[in-house]
């Protein structure tokens, strides 16, 4: 296994200047699979050490995400009381994804765990690894170098987390490291074909509808090298759903052949979500979030902008054919 030996290291020493304090193990808005899985799996590590510690997030835990919890202490903003707290974070490439709230109670944040390239070094230690596949990876490696404790669930929280992250180790960056991983996880309690079961094998029939509006809203551009696909407001309330069934629906249209970008574009009421997914890397989709505010892996990205979805969409389709043609100049590497 390819481990993270000075990094490990690293979080080793952060640890230890945790001893003795209240920890908040904050992730991003609209929690995935590395989000949740990061979040419980470092703070029940933290647990094991003695240190004081509790997951929030903004967002509600996804349906699909919610049995990965256990007896994980996992709070919203609002059942946390009192300020004096260090701050930790997971799988959040700038302290802004952890939402307002959350940013304005705790300005100053201790430890940054991540696996995004496009994370700013936010924090006072930033243990940023883009070559990862997942942050739950990192973490992995992490607590397997300092023979740390991982019960049955933390091991199962970190596989979600690799699991969803590698699109089901269909990814460039899954390799066999990653799969050395598993297999440690898988002995210390982690099974693959619960977590199979609870994130694939539990869709609800309004989440199809939503998937058949989304699949029938497709738009070809730039010589079908591009397919970008709609969810709007309407199509929530019509098919019972809400934006976490939307999740990974993206994914679709980065499968067509010929497509090198796929995009999901989902209208909320003025405010607009855009996903964005490539099948190789030296597209950089995380440079053309970037043109947007937003930001993530080369290969997935994303972004939020307050603009009607319908004026937004020609300078969208402008902005990715500059990015193409940047790309093709070996201008973007």
């Amino acid at each position: 296994m390819a481990s993270f030996l000075e990094e490990s290291s690293s979080f080793s020493s952060a640890l230890a200047r945790l001893a003795g304090k209240s920890v908040l193990v904050l992730g991003h808005r609209r929690p995935d699979g590395d989000c949740i899985g990061s979040q419980v799996a470092l703070t029940r590590v933290l647990l094991s050490e003695g240190i004081d510690a509790r997951a929030v997030n903004a967002d509600p835990i996804p349906r699909t995400l919610q049995k990965f919890v256990g007896d994980t202490p996992f709070f919203r903003p609002e059942e946390v009381e009192g300020e004096e707290f260090t701050v930790v974070t997971v799988d959040c490439a700038d302290h802004k994804r952890v939402g307002e709230e959350l940013v304005g109670r705790f300005p100053s944040v201790f430890l940054n765990v991540d696996h995004h390239v496009s994370n700013i070094g936010y924090a006072e230690i930033n243990l940023v690894l883009p070559e990862a596949s997942a942050t739950g990876e990192i973490l992995g490696k992490f607590f397997l170098d300092n023979e740390m404790t991982i019960d049955s669930v933390t091991a199962e929280a970190l596989y979600l987390g690799i699991c969803t992250d590698t699109g089901q180790f269909c990814y460039s960056g899954t390799n066999a490291s990653v799969f050395e991983v598993c297999r440690r996880l898988c002995e210390a309690g982690a099974s693959p074909s619960n977590v199979a079961h609870e994130l694939y094998e539990r869709e609800k029939p309004g989440k199809i509808q939503l998937l058949q509006k989304f699949l029938a809203s497709f738009r070809m551009e730039h010589g079908n090298r591009v397919c970008i696909g709609f969810i709007r407001g309407a199509d929530y309330a019509a098919t019972g759903t809400s934006s976490e069934d939307a999740e990974n629906f993206v994914d679709y249209s980065r499968s067509l052949e010929g497509v090198e970008i796929g995009s999901l574009l989902e209208d909320r009421n003025g405010q607009i979500k855009g996903s964005l997914r490539a099948k190789d890397s030296r597209f950089r989709v995380d440079l053309l979030a970037k043109r947007f505010s937003g930001g993530g892996h080369a290969c997935a990205a994303g972004f939020n902008l307050e603009k009607d979805l319908d004026e937004f969409y020609p300078e969208f389709v402008s902005a990715i054919g500059e990015h193409l043609k940047l790309v093709e100049a070996g201008e973007i590497n």
